[in-house]
C-alpha cells in the first residue's frame, strides 16, 4: 500500500486536474450554444437557396452553367478525373475521438475516389488534418489554420472561391467537403458533402407563375455562386459546433473519471492513515509495556 504521504500528493494533483476538466467542460458549453445558434441560423437561408434554385432549374439552363456541370459516365461509373476533397477539422484537442473520426472519414473517401482512378487533391482546414497529413507524407495541395471555431462568410467564400474558379475552368470535376454534421451535441457523424457539381433537384414542385426580373439565368448566374459558399460556410458552422460538444462530452467524462478516482484514492489514504495510526499505537503499547517489564 501506497504512504499516505504519496496518496495526498496523488488526491491533490487529480483535484487539480479535475479542476481543469471541468472549467474547460463549462467553456466549451457556453460556446456551443453560441456556435450552435450560428448552424440554426444557417439552415433557413440554406433551404431558401435551394429551393429557388430547384424552382428556375431547368436542363436547357443547366447547360449554361458550369457549376451545374455533371461529369460525364465512363464504364466505370461517374467520369470523375480530377477531384478536390476539403477536411475540416479542429485547431486543438481534447475533444475525444473527434479529428480522428473525421480523418478517417476523408481516409475512406480519398480511397474510394483513387479506386475510380481519379487524382485526387487534398485540401486542409485546421491543425489536427494538417499535423495528420504532414506525418503520413501525403501531398496537401492548400492548409488553413487562421479559422478556429469562429467561421464567417468571408473564410467561407475565400475557400469556396478558388474551388469554383478552378471547377468553371474545367481543372476540377469533382469537389467534396468532409466535415461534423451536427445533429446534436451527443451526435456529429463526419459526413462528406458533394458541393461541386451543384446537383439537379431530385424532385421539382408544381411549377409557380413568378414574374422573373431579371430573367432566370441572371438570378441563376448570381444564386449559384451563393449556394456553394453557403454550403462551405454551413460545413465550417457545424463542425465548429460538433467540436465544442465533443469537448464538452469529453471534458464532462474526464471530470467524472476524476471525482471516481478521488473516491477510490481517498478510501485507500484512510485506510493507510488508519493502518499508520494503529501501528503507532501499536508501538507506544509495546513500548509501555517494555517499561514496565
Amino acid at each position: 500500500m501506497a504512504k499516505p504521504r504519496e496518496l495526498k500528493r496523488r488526491i491533490r494533483s487529480v483535484q487539480n486536474t479535475k479542476k481543469i476538466t471541468k472549467t474547460m467542460e463549462l467553456v466549451s458549453t457556453s460556446k456551443l450554444k453560441r456556435a450552435q445558434d450560428r448552424v440554426v441560423g444557417a439552415r433557413p437561408y440554406a433551404q431558401a437557396l435551394a429551393e429557388v434554385i430547384g424552382q428556375l432549374y431547368s436542363p436547357e439552363l443547366a447547360e449554361r452553367f458550369p457549376l451545374l456541370r455533371q461529369p460525364g459516365y465512363t464504364g466505370r461509373g461517374a467520369g470523375v478525373r480530377r477531384a478536390a476533397l476539403l477536411l475540416i477539422t479542429s485547431n486543438r484537442g481534447l475533444c475525444g475521438a473527434f479529428n480522428a473520426n473525421l480523418i478517417r472519414e476523408a481516409r475512406r473517401r480519398l480511397e474510394e475516389l483513387e479506386k475510380q482512378d481519379a487524382h485526387t487533391e487534398l485540401h486542409l482546414v485546421g491543425k489536427k488534418g494538417i499535423s495528420y497529413f504532414k506525418f503520413t507524407k501525403r501531398n496537401i495541395a492548400s492548409q488553413r489554420i487562421d479559422i478556429g471555431d469562429r467561421p464567417t462568410l468571408e473564410h467561407a467564400a475565400e475557400l469556396a472561391k478558388p474551388l469554383m474558379e478552378r471547377f468553371s475552368n474545367g481543372d476540377l470535376d469533382a469537389v467534396d467537403v468532409v466535415f461534423a454534421k451536427f445533429n446534436s451535441a451527443v451526435s456529429t457523424p463526419p459526413t462528406t458533402l458533394r458541393i461541386l457539381p451543384i446537383a439537379a433537384p431530385e424532385k421539382r414542385r408544381s411549377a409557380v407563375n413568378y414574374i422573373l426580373k431579371p430573367s432566370a439565368a441572371e438570378i441563376l448566374e448570381q444564386l449559384l455562386p451563393l449556394y456553394v459558399q453557403n454550403q462551405m460556410y454551413r460545413a465550417l458552422v457545424e463542425t465548429a459546433a460538433a467540436e465544442h460538444g465533443a469537448r464538452r462530452t469529453a471534458m464532462k467524462n474526464a471530470t467524472d473519471a476524476g471525482s471516481d478516482m478521488l473516491t477510490i484514492l481517498q478510501r485507500t489514504f484512510n485506510r493507510a492513515r488508519q493502518a499508520q495510526i494503529t501501528q503507532e499505537l501499536a508501538e507506544i503499547v509495546g513500548g509501555a509495556e517494555a517499561l514496565k517489564g
